[in-house]
């Protein structure tokens, strides 16, 4: 492996010993409590008018280290359990209602380089430290920790969103987008994912990360895609599993959100999602019990949207029944960040922890309720309970807010590691790999888009750096690499100083062009790739949360008017609704009418121009640019900070490309975009009581809530497809689809691969013992690979069961020439219910009876069926 990273010099923030008290000091001078309220006062002002808030004094740090040690609580040898009783038994109440939620926006009282708003307040004398909190899932991005100076603005020059999100926030690692990962096909891979965001947490003392995200791609076009693991809830859970281990083997708690049935951005905060029993349980939930069952995850996040007419944050059923009494969930769960409804029933209904700031769990509110006998002081201790048993598990009351240097070398060894195993070839026409000794490369893109011009993260915007985009998934890396320098730096390592790399940029109405920034014709530029001996062409979709890639007639986001799933479709703000007209009204690049362009400059120019696409969970196909004319086709998702070295070594074959894609990639006009209903997305508005869109008192208002259904049910992704939900898309004998580009689990590789010998054993089950599932692999082509065999099962048709899913798979290195038998075992028993579905009525997940197909491979399968004589199964 190759590896290269232009290192800035390390930037460190030191924790500065001293007191700790309302009154602190820092190099700017002092910061009263005062001042801290009225400042957050000022920026939220109907947030929070009249929230009455409140906090516990703290004594100095000094005697506090005094007197900690000898606390009954701090004594190691007992459990966390017996930990958190006796420290709540020596909490007051007002000391409790303070640690339910975050505290507003200051200096952080053990840093005070750090103004964040990410944290909740420690009380030193109880020896409680300060719970600092980051977002994800990308990297340690929106950690507590922005430029104190930002402080010091005036009011009108300090909104909100600064603590929250700003590109001065503490830096970190940028990895490619969490669907890069789940592309791997492979836990490891996840868990060196979730094994760097550990590492640099504890570097930056942070102890809980909002991540991973577990939602699903139900809509490709879904703003968020890019932190979620792709469209199949095993793979989705397996991710998910994988980095929640990972994270908290560092000591540290994880947090896979946003539970539950979050799969829009569009009208997030308060859209009403309707979605049958059995659906919710065997797709939407599935990778949230994989994560709480084998991922032992110590917290969750509840979401923003309503779930069957109730918040997600006091959703009794999701929260209590569901998450505690049927998956054991001991965690805590906290909200997602100013998502909660109500006082009284969030406490009640199974949330325990409130972010970022009082709201509704201000004292006098909690009090109000005490007087009013609708919670018990036990109600607090319940939700507190649950977050200090995780706390003392995970040893964070046990070390010192100290941070320490970051090695950015070996984050951005790991980000090159994830990216290239996540990396899709997903058509090959002989241009890759391109030649070490090539002469002359074009690299062209877009003007007015990222890709071709710089490294690319969710939100990226042309001229802007890392971490100004606005999303959760918005970090600040130490360094970046670009297209071009990566061409240039594989080259050199290849041994080719004398190639001449160009980078071409065209205008929106493909009129004009620049080469290396000279003005020309686009005319001119064409002639430029024919006379290339390689041409390299980068294009993709910018998404991030906030928004969904589609076209609304106005800032409500309710009446629809394009769906943005091509490469042409974008707009200025990739975290703000896209109108047709205004400040982010949609736009055309035109860009799929450029690759066609480039593709006729000369014959035969599939045999030498490859496509990289670089987006947020897959595209729309243009049936020219797919088959034996077309380019060949990389794709690489968002890489993050690593982007040119990832993307120039897969494509000079310095590493054999071995991605699968979790997504399907439909032909424009064929999939399940074309065929949604409004119910479907972005809703249908139920009359009734005035609600406003967005948070706080921002927004319009509109008369009634939106609401969606799922009516599809667990037809999603590939699932649609194979059902042939529209009945436009009957799934021939080889497996392929008239409907689909390129299929989930598809992926090439340099050399070739032939799985034969499918053994299937035993032929008749009861529904409950392992079934093992047993092939060959060989590798037949020319240089060493690695190939990953899925295995599919598809339920008896008496089930009524989408036609298959996704139950194992694995990755197969093999030298040319070598075969190796695989075993993939099928365990009835485990939490992702490989031979069940979900019996709404009984309440529990039951096998059926009949034929079971048992398949290997996504397309071309082998298939062998067994008979199964089923017992139910209880939950």
């Amino acid at each position: 492996m190759i590896f290269r990273s232009p290192l800035r010099p390390l930037i460190s923030i030191y924790c500065v010993e001293g007191d700790v008290t309302l009154q602190q000091s820092n190099r700017r001078g002092s910061i009263s409590r005062k001042r801290q309220i009225l400042a957050l006062a000022v920026a939220i002002p109907l947030v929070l008018s009249g929230a009455g808030l409140g906090f516990a004094g703290a004594a100095s740090a000094e005697s506090s280290q005094q007197t900690v040690a000898e606390l009954p609580w701090m004594n190691t040898a007992l459990s966390p359990e017996e930990r958190s009783a006796l420290l709540l038994e020596a909490m007051t109440l007002a000391q409790k209602m303070q640690q339910l939620t975050g505290t507003p926006p200051e200096i952080v009282p053990e840093l005070p380089e750090c103004y964040g708003g990410r944290h909740v307040r420690g009380i030193p004398e109880l020896g409680i430290p300060t719970l600092r909190i980051t977002n994800g899932p990308v990297g340690v991005g929106q950690n507590d920790c922005v430029d104190a100076a930002l402080m010091d603005l005036p009011p009108a020059q300090r909104p909100l969103g600064i603590p929250y999100i700003h590109h001065t926030s503490a830096k970190a690692t940028a990895l490619p987008s969490a669907t890069a990962a789940a592309a791997s096909f492979d836990p490891d891979v996840a868990g060196t994912y979730g094994d760097v965001i550990g590492r640099e947490m504890n570097n930056l003392a942070l102890h809980v990360f909002e991540a991973p995200g577990a939602n699903m791609a139900r809509l490709p076009i879904l703003g968020r895609n890019f932190e979620y693991f792709g469209e199949d809830p095993y793979l989705t859970g397996k991710m998910a599993v994988a980095e929640t281990q990972a994270v908290q083997d560092r000591g540290l708690i994880a947090m896979p959100k946003h539970f539950a049935v979050n799969e829009q951005e569009t009208n997030r905060q308060i859209v009403n999602t309707l979605v049958d029993e059995s659906t919710m349980h065997e797709t939407y939930l599935l990778p949230f019990e994989m994560a709480v069952k084998d991922g032992e995850a110590a917290s969750l996040m509840c979401a923003y949207n309503y779930v069957d007419g109730v918040p997600s944050c006091e959703n009794d059923y999701l929260l209590n029944d569901v998450l505690r009494e049927q998956w054991g969930f001991e965690g805590y769960v906290q909200s997602d960040f100013f998502a909660t409804k109500s006082t009284v029933n969030t406490l009640l209904n199974g949330m325990d922890h409130m972010m970022p700031v009082p709201l509704q769990w201000a004292p006098n509110l909690l009090q109000s309720a005490l007087d009013k006998d609708e919670i018990k002081v036990s109600d607090i201790d319940t939700a507190l309970d649950r977050r200090y048993v995780q706390m003392f598990k995970y040893g964070i009351f046990d070390r010192p807010l100290v941070v320490t240097p970051i090695d950015y070398e070996a984050g951005g060894e790991q980000a090159y590691e994830v990216g290239t195993k996540g990396s899709v070839l997903l058509q090959n026409n002989g241009a890759l790999p391109i030649a070490s000794d090539v002469e002359d490369v074009v690299v062209v893109g877009k003007a007015t888009q990222v890709y071709a011009q710089q490294a690319v993260a969710g939100g990226a915007r042309v001229g802007h750096p890392f971490g100004s985009g606005g999303g959760s998934s918005d970090v600040v890396p130490a360094y970046s690499v670009a297209p071009v320098e990566g061409f240039q730096n594989t080259l050199s390592e290849l041994g080719n100083t004398t190639a001449n790399v160009r980078l071409i940029l065209v205008d929106d109405a493909n009129q004009t062009a620049t080469i290396d920034g000279e003005q020309v014709s686009f005319d001119d530029a064409l002639a430029e790739a024919a006379g290339a001996d390689s041409v390299v062409i980068m294009a993709g979709t910018i998404s991030e949360e906030g928004a969904d890639r589609a076209t609304f007639a106005d800032a409500t986001g309710t009446e629809l008017v394009e769906i943005g799933d091509n490469l042409d479709w974008y707009a200025p703000n990739s975290s703000q609704i896209a109108t047709v007209s205004g400040t982010n009204s949609a736009s055309n690049s035109n860009t799929v009418d450029m690759i066609k362009a480039v593709m006729g400059a000369a014959p035969e120019m599939h045999k030498k121009t490859a496509l990289v696409l670089k987006d947020n969970a897959g595209v729309a196909m243009d049936p020219a640019l797919v088959g034996e004319q077309g380019p060949s086709i990389l794709e690489a998702w968002f890489p993050g900070q690593e982007d040119g070295n990832i993307v120039a070594d897969l494509l000079f074959g310095v590493v054999n490309p071995s991605g699968k894609s979790p997504v399907t990639y439909p032909f424009e006009g064929k999939g399940f975009l074309d065929h949604l209903q409004n119910e479907q997305f972005p809703g249908v508005v139920v009359p009734g009581d005035p609600v406003r869109i967005g948070f706080g008192n921002t927004g319009a208002v509109i008369n009634g809530r939106p609401t969606v259904e799922y009516t599809e049910e667990g037809n999603i992704g590939y699932r649609w497809y194979d059902s042939n939900v529209s009945g436009d898309c009957p799934t021939a004998a080889d497996g392929s689809n008239p409907c689909v580009a390129f299929p989930f689990g598809h992926g090439l590789s340099y050399t070739d691969f032939e799985t034969s010998k499918l053994t299937v054993t035993p032929k008749v089950s009861d529904g409950t013992k392992p079934i093992k599932v047993q092939f060959f692999v060989e590798n037949t082509g020319p240089v060493a690979g690695v190939e990953t065999p899925q295995i599919y099962v598809s339920l008896p048709e008496s089930a009524n069961d989408s036609p298959k899913r996704l139950v194992g798979f694995d990755k197969v290195e093999l030298q040319p020439g070598e075969k190796k038998r695989v075993e993939i075992v099928i365990d009835p028993s485990t939490s992702n219910h490989p031979l069940s579905q979900w019996d709404a009525e009984a309440d529990k997940w039951s096998t059926p009876a009949g034929d079971f197909k048992v398949q290997v491979g996504a397309s071309e399968a082998l298939t062998e069926t067994i008979k199964v004589s089923a017992t139910p199964r209880g939950r």
